[in-house]
C-alpha cells in the first residue's frame, strides 16, 4: 500500500521536475527494471533538465526493458555513475522519439553515447566513414546512419555543439553516407563502375554544410568516360549508378529512411538527363541558364565519386558563379523569385513557415547570397557556401553593418535550432511550427526556456522574425545593390589605373584630383575604407550623370571628411533606401546645397529617411523655432538658432527640388514642373515666416519680456505673400503695429521701430548661415515713409493717398509673423484697395499699363537679353503676373476664385470664369513656371541670385540638367525658352495691353 503523504510528496517532486503526467511518471518509475534507479535523486534532476522528461522516461524504460539481461544493470551502472553519459542519453530521449525508437530497436547503440574523446567531439568527413564502413546494404547503411545520427543529436540538445556545428555534421554524414552508397551501388553493378567516372556535387544545404536533420540532399552528377570507353555507354553507366545511389539513401526499409537524393537542380531540372559530362554542363550553364540557377551553384561542392573529376566542375562553374550578377535585370529577377516563394505558401501556414515565410530562414540566406553575388565578383573573401560565414566576411568586408549582422546572426541561429529541434523529435522533414501545446513546450525546454516555456518561445520567435523581416526588407532591397550590379567587375576595383581610365571615360575634366580624392577616401585596411570601396564606383556614375562630376566627388570627400568619425554616416548611404543616389544628385548639381550641406553635414541624415525629403509646415516650423529660441540665452544665440533650422530646411527643400527634378533610378521624377514649382515656393515661404516669427520672439524678449507694449504684426508682400518664394528672394514685408491698452503711441511706436531695427540686425549678422534680408520698400510712400504704422495710420493713408500700383501690390498681402487678430484686420481693411467695388476704372487701368511699359524700359539691366531675362524680360515672371494681377484687379470683387495672393491659383480661377481661354492660360502658366524654374536653378547652380542664363559652360549646362535637358541639349534648352516665352508675350499683348 502507498502511503498518501508519500505520494503526494513524489507526486510534486515529479511536477518541479517538469513532468506533465506524474501519474503515469510515478508508475514508470515502479518498473523492476529501474529499481536500480529508482531511489537515486540524479535520476530525476536529469530527466527534468530534458525537453520533455515524460518523453525522456518513457523512451529509457523502452530502452531498459529492450535490454539483455546481462547487459542492463551494465547500462543502469552507467547511467548513475558518469553525469556527461547520463545527459547525453537523457537529453536524446526527451527531444527525440524517433531517436528513442531507435535505440529500442537497436539496444546497444547506447554505448555510442558512453565516451567522447576530444578528437570526436567535432567529427569530420573521416571519422563518419569509419563509422559506416561495415555497412554493405541499404538497411545497415540505415542502421550505422541512426548510430551516427544520434551522436549528433547527443553533442546538439546537450550544448557540446552549436546550430552551426551541429549542421556542419549533418553535412559530413550526408557526404560520408554517399559515399558509402555510392560504394555500395559500385559493387553491385563493377561493370557500370568501370565503364565510367562519376563525380557527385552536393548542393543547398549540404553543398554549404549547413543540413538540417531532416533534408532532401540536393545533388548533381557530372559523369565522363574511363579511358578507353564509349562516352554514351560510360554515361549510360553512369546514370544506373547514380540511380542506384539515389535509391539506396532515398527508399524506405524496415529501418525507414536516410533522407531524399533530390537532382532536380541539374540543368533542364527533370526533364534533363540525370548525367552529364562536364562540357555538357557548361554549355547549359554559358547558354540557357537562368539566374537563379547559378544563385544555386554558390553553395557548389564535390563531395563523393572521382575527386579530381568533382575538383574540375567545381572550377569551371565558379567563374559563372561570380559573373551572374552582371546579367540583366540579375537584382530584380533574384527578388522576384524570393517573392514567387513567399506567394506559393499557402494562407493558412504562411504564419508557422519558419523557413520560406517572410522573417525566416529563407529571407537571411536570400539576402545574404544577394550580397556575395554582387559584391563576390571583385572580392574572394565571400566566397563561401556557408550562410552564417559568408555573413561573417560581408560584415568584416564592410557590406553588411556589424550591428545588423550581428542580429542577423543570432536570429538565424535561433531560427535554425527551432528547425532543428522540431525536426529531431520525429525525424520528419518539416519547418511548420508546430500548434499543438505540448509540442510547443517541449519546443521551448529543448531551447533552454523553462519558466514559461510556450510563452517565452512565441516571443523570442517573433522578436527573431521580425529583425529578419526588417533587416531582409533593408539589405535584400537596397537601392545600392543594383547600381553596384550593373558595373563591371574593372569598374568595381578601385586600382589607380583601372579608375583612372574610367574616371576619363566618364567625363571627369580633372582625373588626376579625382584619382587624389578616391585614394584619401579608399584607401587602407579601416572599415570606413573598405565601405567607400563599396560606394565609390557606383557614385563616380551617378557624379558623371551631372553637368560636374568633379564638384560631386570634391563635395562628396568634404562631407565624408566632415563626418568621418561620424558611426552613421557610411552605413546611411550603404543601407538606407536611396540615400547615396540621392547624395550624389545633390552634390553635383552645384554650389547652394552643397555649400548648406557642408556648413552642417549630419543634415545628410535627411537624405536617407522616407519622410526625410517633405518639406516641414509653418506650424512645425514656428513651434522648433520659437522652442529654440526659448531655450537661448540672448537675442543673438536665439535668432542663430533660428537660423540654424532655416538653413537645414534650405538644405531639406533645395535637395528635394533637386531630386525631384532630376528623379533617380530608384524613384524617378512623380511631380510635373507647376508642383514642383509650388512646394519649393510653399516651403521657403513656411520657413521665411517661421524664422521671422523667432527673430520677432527674440527682439521683443530682449526688452521687454514677454510682452511688447503694442500688438505687432509682419504682413507678407510680393513673392513672400503669394507663397512663391524662390531661393534667392528677399522677404517683402510691411510692419503694423497698434498700442496696447494704456500705452502711449508714441511709445508704442518706439517699440515698434526698435523691434523692426532689431529683428532686421539680427537676421543679416554675418555667421556661416544664409542671411534673411527683409525688405519693406512697398510699404506707403516707399522708402521715404515711416518703416511702422499702425493700423490707423494704414487706413487714413490708404483712404486719402494710396496709388494704384498700392492696390496692385496688396494683392498679395497676407499675413506671416505676429499677432494673428491684428494681422487678419489688415487684410479685412485692404481688401477693397486690392478687389476694388465693380472692378477698376479705365483710367487705373491705364496707369497699370503705363508703370508696366516703364518699368520694362528703366529696369531692364543695361546689356540684358530681354528674350531671356526671367524676370523683366518678354514673356517672363512680370509679364504673367502684370496680366493676372490685372484680372484679379478688375473681376476680384465679383468672382471669388480670383482672391488669391498665387498667381497659377488665380490663373485657374480666371480660366473657369472664362476670363481667359483655355490655350492662353496654358502658355501664360508654361512660361511663369519656367522662369521660376530657371531662377531657382540659377540659384541652385551658382549659389547666388540671378535673372537671366549664366554664361558659363558647366553652370548652363547644369541649369540644363536641372530642367530636364540632357548632355548637349543646352541650345534646346534656350531655344525652348525663347519659344515659350514668345507665346507667353503674345498672350500679354492681347490680354494685359489689349492690342
Amino acid at each position: 500500500m502507498t502511503v498518501p503523504g508519500r505520494r503526494s510528496s513524489t507526486f510534486s517532486r515529479l511536477l518541479r521536475h517538469g513532468f506533465t503526467d506524474p501519474s503515469a511518471a510515478e508508475q514508470l518509475l515502479a518498473v523492476p527494471e529501474l529499481s536500480a534507479l529508482r531511489g537515486d535523486s540524479v535520476l530525476l534532476d536529469a530527466l527534468g533538465a530534458t525537453a520533455d522528461p515524460d518523453l525522456a522516461l518513457r523512451g529509457l524504460v523502452r530502452l531498459v526493458e529492450a535490454q539483455p539481461e546481462a547487459e542492463r544493470q551494465t547500462l543502469t551502472g552507467t547511467l548513475l555513475a558518469a553525469k556527461p553519459f547520463r545527459d547525453r542519453l537523457l537529453g536524446v530521449l526527451g527531444a527525440s522519439e524517433a531517436l528513442a525508437d531507435h535505440l529500442a530497436r537497436h539496444p546497444r547503440d547506447w554505448q555510442a553515447l558512453v565516451t567522447y574523446e576530444a578528437a570526436d567531439l567535432h567529427p569530420g568527413v573521416a571519422e563518419f566513414e569509419r563509422c559506416l564502413a561495415d555497412a554493405t546494404d541499404p538497411v545497415s547503411l540505415r542502421v550505422a546512419y541512426r548510430r551516427c545520427l544520434l551522436a549528433i543529436a547527443a553533442r546538439d540538445v546537450c550544448g557540446t555543439t552549436d546550430v552551426a556545428q551541429a549542421a556542419a555534421e549533418l553535412a559530413d554524414l550526408a557526404t560520408a553516407t554517399l559515399r558509402a552508397a555510392l560504394a555500395i551501388a559500385r559493387r553491385a553493378a563493377p561493370d557500370d563502375a568501370a565503364q565510367c567516372r562519376l563525380a557527385v556535387i552536393a548542393m543547398g544545404k549540404c553543398g554549404g554544410h549547413e543540413l538540417n536533420y531532416v533534408s532532401d540532399v540536393d545533388v548533381i552528377f557530372v559523369g565522363e568516360p574511363a579511358e578507353g570507353a564509349d562516352e554514351g555507354k560510360a554515361l549510360q553507366a553512369a546514370t544506373r549508378l547514380a540511380s542506384h545511389l539515389m535509391r539506396i539513401c532515398s527508399e524506405t526499409t524496415v529501418e525507414g529512411t536516410i533522407w531524399p537524393v533530390d537532382a532536380n537542380l541539374r540543368p533542364e531540372g527533370r526533364n534533363g538527363p540525370l548525367v552529364r559530362t562536364l562540357s555538357s554542363h557548361l554549355a547549359y550553364y554559358q547558354r540557357w541558364a537562368k539566374t537563379w540557377e547559378f544563385q544555386a551553384l554558390l553553395k557548389a561542392r564535390a563531395v563523393a565519386g572521382d575527386p579530381e573529376l568533382g575538383a574540375d566542375y567545381i572550377d569551371a562553374v565558379s567563374p559563372l558563379v561570380w559573373q551572374a550578377a552582371e546579367r540583366e535585370n540579375f537584382v530584380p529577377d533574384v527578388q522576384k523569385m524570393r517573392r514567387r516563394v513567399v506567394d506559393n505558401i499557402p494562407v493558412a501556414q504562411v504564419e508557422r513557415e519558419l523557413k520560406l515565410g517572410p522573417g525566416g530562414l529563407r529571407d537571411v540566406e536570400f539576402a545574404v547570397q544577394l550580397l556575395q553575388l554582387v559584391h563576390g565578383r571583385s572580392d574572394a573573401t565571400l566566397h563561401s557556401g556557408t550562410t552564417l560565414d559568408a555573413l561573417r566576411s560581408l560584415a568584416a568586408g564592410g557590406y553588411v553593418g556589424r550591428v545588423d549582422a550581428a542580429q542577423l546572426d543570432e536570429a538565424y541561429r535561433f531560427l535554425r535550432a527551432m528547425e532543428h529541434r522540431i525536426q529531431l523529435y520525429r525525424l520528419r522533414r518539416t519547418h511548420l511550427v508546430p500548434e499543438d501545446e505540448s509540442d510547443l513546450r517541449r519546443l521551448g525546454r529543448s531551447l533552454g526556456l523553462r519558466t514559461d516555456p510556450v510563452a517565452e518561445l512565441n516571443r523570442e520567435w517573433k522578436r527573431h522574425a521580425s529583425v529578419v523581416r526588417r533587416l531582409h526588407e533593408k539589405i535584400f532591397y537596397r537601392p545600392l545593390l543594383d547600381a553596384v550590379a550593373q558595373l563591371t567587375p574593372g569598374e568595381t576595383r578601385l586600382s589607380p589605373k583601372a579608375a583612372g581610365q574610367r574616371l576619363e571615360a566618364l567625363g571627369y575634366a580633372d582625373p588626376v584630383a579625382a584619382l587624389r580624392h578616391l585614394e584619401a577616401l579608399a584607401s587602407g585596411v579601416s572599415r570606413k575604407a573598405a565601405i567607400q570601396r563599396t560606394l565609390l564606383p557606383v557614385l563616380l556614375g551617378w557624379f558623371a550623370d551631372s553637368a560636374d562630376p568633379d564638384a560631386g566627388l570634391l563635395g562628396f570627400r568634404k562631407v565624408s571628411d566632415a563626418l568621418g568619425r561620424t558611426p552613421w554616416y557610411l552605413r546611411l548611404l550603404r543601407d538606407e533606401g536611396a540615400a547615396a543616389e540621392n547624395l550624389a544628385r545633390v552634390l553635383s548639381a552645384g554650389r547652394l546645397a552643397p555649400d548648406l550641406l557642408l556648413r552642417a553635414p549630419e543634415a545628410v541624415a535627411i537624405l536617407g529617411a522616407p519622410e526625410g525629403l517633405e518639406p516641414r509646415g509653418r506650424d512645425h516650423l514656428e513651434q522648433e523655432i520659437l522652442a529654440a529660441v526659448g531655450r537661448a540665452d540672448g537675442a543673438e544665440q536665439a535668432v542663430a538658432a533660428a537660423r540654424g533650422v532655416r538653413r537645414r530646411e534650405l538644405f531639406r527643400t533645395a535637395a528635394a527640388d533637386i531630386i525631384g527634378s532630376y528623379g533617380t533610378e530608384d524613384s524617378p521624377r512623380e511631380l510635373d514642373p507647376g508642383a514642383l514649382v509650388d512646394r519649393v515656393g510653399r516651403a521657403l515661404t513656411a520657413l521665411n515666416a517661421a524664422t521671422i516669427a523667432g527673430a520677432l520672439r527674440a527682439a521683443v524678449r530682449a526688452d521687454w519680456g514677454d510682452t511688447l507694449p503694442t500688438r505687432f504684426a509682419v504682413i507678407g508682400m510680393g513673392r513672400f505673400g503669394g507663397q512663391e518664394l524662390g531661393y534667392g528672394s528677399d522677404a517683402d514685408v510691411l510692419f503694423v503695429h497698434e498700442p496696447r491698452e494704456g500705452v502711449d503711441e508714441q511709445e508704442a511706436a518706439r517699440a515698434a521701430n526698435r523691434v523692426v531695427a532689431e529683428m532686421r540686425r539680427l537676421l543679416q549678422v554675418p555667421t556661416a548661415d544664409p542671411p534673411l534680408m527683409i525688405d519693406a520698400d512697398l510699404r506707403p510712400e516707399g522708402k521715404s515713409g515711416p518703416l511702422v504704422r499702425t493700423l490707423k495710420s494704414y487706413e487714413a493713408y490708404y483712404r486719402r493717398w494710396s496709388l494704384v500700383w498700392e492696390s496692385q501690390a496688396l494683392l498679395r498681402a497676407e499675413h506671416m509673423a505676429g499677432d494673428a487678430d491684428l494681422g487678419r484686420r489688415f487684410i479685412e481693411l485692404v481688401a477693397p484697395l486690392r478687389y476694388p467695388a465693380e472692378g477698376l476704372g479705365e483710367e487705373a487701368v491705364r496707369e497699370i499699363r503705363r508703370l508696366k511699359a516703364r518699368m520694362e524700359t528703366e529696369r531692364l539691366p543695361r546689356g540684358a537679353d530681354p528674350t531671356l531675362h526671367t524676370k523683366l524680360g518678354r514673356g517672363g515672371l512680370s509679364d504673367v503676373e502684370w496680366t493676372v494681377q490685372l484680372l484679379q484687379m478688375r473681376h476680384g470683387w465679383a468672382e471669388p476664385g480670383l482672391r488669391t495672393t498665387r498667381t497659377r491659383e488665380a490663373l485657374a480661377a480666371a480660366h473657369a470664369a472664362g476670363l481667359i481661354a483655355t490655350d492662353e492660360a496654358q502658355t501664360l502658366e508654361d512660361a511663369w513656371v519656367l522662369a521660376t524654374r530657371v531662377r531657382n536653378a540659377v540659384m541652385l547652380v551658382r549659389g547666388r541670385p540671378g535673372d537671366t542664363f549664366p554664361s558659363d559652360g558647366r553652370e548652363l549646362a547644369a541649369v540644363g540638367r536641372y530642367l530636364g535637358y540632357g548632355p548637349g541639349r543646352v541650345g534646346e534648352m534656350v531655344d525652348d525658352y525663347r519659344r515659350i516665352t514668345r507665346r507667353a508675350r503674345a498672350v500679354v499683348d492681347d490680354l494685359f495691353y489689349g492690342s
